[in-house]
């Protein structure tokens, strides 16, 4: 999966039109948030409350989830749990062929795309159409999301209008935004209409009251889960929250942090099936909870922090990383400095053990996290447990990346830099070994003769800080 990361990057860096896509995106959505947040003040206050209210949830997580599963069976709604993403595909395709369903319209849900379940269902006969504009975008494309809010932020409007030309019958070629979206919603409507159930995903899960709550901005998430008859939702454990309350800061950083808005267009809370005397609303409500690692991260105090993720995209906006190389280098369903995180913690070092290590730790994802994950902290904590690995269990894979020599390279410093005498005579020993290594090894030889050797500046950084008045010396 990242073992690969490297060449995609490489391929991803030789890519103009992607990385001027991504640049402009990621442009606006830094413009975008900044705006909204512009009183620091306010911006510091709300993103503890918003740590505070994840961090309290994740402490009583094992309670917290009882009493949600007791509150949403008396309101009325199936729950179910899945220690794998085997499991949730094997639970959702059992309700579907137990009502009859052959179409599915879906809407955004990361926690599907990490079970992979539009092509478990094609492959038993059930169509998964996407209703998410995004989603239907890169459905139409064949390709995976790329961004975990904005599926399809490395597509430009030529690419997306010659899409739509190739797989919408009869649509001409337009770059026209409102024409490709009335194009996308005519295709969808009839989609929506003649679907027989609808799946979603959940932005955060009501202990106090057995609630799903669900953001979006285009109304197909209420399509999908009022219009068909059947609705399946799949969620993470690690989306529960307290109380009612809870929500409303969150949704005040969520969309702030993910869009730039003060709020989206829909907010939906989910509390029951349609009940007696209601004109609209699906007849049975079914809700997936899916594991898959997360109770063995949650077992870790310090990689515990990773749940508190609400999925705002905030981090890949501002990496400096992620925006040149965008979402697909990454290998895996969450990309950006949260993936980089919370993949190799799911799927394992072993499988995942590059993308610790596709950072520059500078700290920018940290200080935009609307609920202060310490995301370089823990990206530093996967790097040494892939090295060296601690008593912990809580990290798949760890030590995978282990290297004797290595090893006893970095003790050898160690010990070097610990004593001022070993220290002399190591740099003297280094500056003479040093001379003959290129002499011995052509490859460290052609590096050294190749590369462009460093010119020195006309003035130091103290003149310059001088000249523009920053030394007060």
């Amino acid at each position: 999966m990242a073992a690969d990361f490297s060449t995609r990057a490489h391929d991803a860096l030789n890519n103009p039109q992607l990385r001027a896509n991504f640049r402009r995106a990621m442009d606006g959505l830094m413009t975008k948030r900044a705006a909204q947040f512009e009183d620091k003040d306010n911006w510091t206050a709300l993103r503890a409350k918003g740590a505070a209210i994840k961090a309290r949830a994740l402490a009583q997580l094992p309670d917290l989830l009882e009493e949600f599963e007791q509150k949403a069976i008396a309101n009325g709604i199936t729950v179910h749990w899945a220690e794998t993403t085997a499991d949730a595909n094997r639970i959702v395709l059992e309700i579907l062929t137990a009502h009859g369903a052959k179409k599915v319209i879906k809407g955004k849900s990361m926690v599907s795309e990490e079970m992979h379940l539009n092509a478990h269902l094609e492959a038993h006969g059930i169509k998964a159409v996407e209703s998410d504009l995004g989603e239907y975008i890169i459905q139409l494309a064949g390709e995976a999301p790329s961004h975990i809010v904005m599926p399809c932020i490395h597509k430009n409007k030529g690419e997306i209008a010659q899409l739509f030309t190739d797989n919408i019958e009869n649509q001409p070629y337009t770059e026209d935004v409102d024409a490709l979206t009335a194009a996308a919603r005519q295709v969808l409507r009839r989609e929506f209409a003649s679907a027989d159930a609808g799946l979603s995903g959940a932005n955060f899960l009501v202990a106090e009251t057995g609630s799903l709550v669900l953001i979006e901005n285009e109304g197909n998430g209420r399509l999908s889960t009022t219009l068909p008859p059947l609705h399946i939702a799949v969620a993470g454990i690690e989306k529960l929250v307290e109380k009612l309350d809870d929500v409303a800061p969150l949704l005040a950083l969520l969309p702030r942090s993910a869009t730039g808005q003060a709020i989206t267009t829909y907010v939906n809370m989910i509390t029951s099936p349609r009940k007696s005397g209601e004109q609209d609303g699906p007849r049975q409500v079914h809700l997936v909870l899916l594991d898959n690692g997360r109770s063995r991260v949650y077992a870790d105090e310090q990689l515990r922090d990773t749940l508190r993720c609400i999925r705002c995209g905030a981090c890949m906006n501002h990496c400096p990383v992620y925006s040149r190389v965008g979402g697909h280098t990454y290998g895996s369903v969450y990309p950006g400095p949260i993936g980089k995180i919370l993949t190799p913690q799911l799927a394992g070092l072993d499988c995942a053990g590059d993308l610790p290590h596709a950072s520059t730790l500078c700290n920018a994802c940290v200080e935009v996290c609307p609920v202060q994950i310490p995301i370089a902290d823990i990206l530093v904590r996967l790097r040494t447990e892939a090295a060296e690995p601690s008593a912990s269990p809580a990290v798949k894979g760890a030590g995978s990346g282990h290297s004797a020599v290595e090893s006893a390279v970095w003790k050898g410093w160690q010990a070097m830099y610990a004593n001022p005498a070993a220290y002399k005579v190591g740099t003297k020993a280094l500056s003479v070994v040093g001379n003959l290594i290129p002499a011995a090894a052509p490859l460290l030889k052609q590096w050294t003769s190749v590369r462009t050797k460093p010119k020195f500046a006309a003035k130091t950084l103290h003149q310059l800080a001088r000249e523009k008045g920053y030394d007060n010396e």
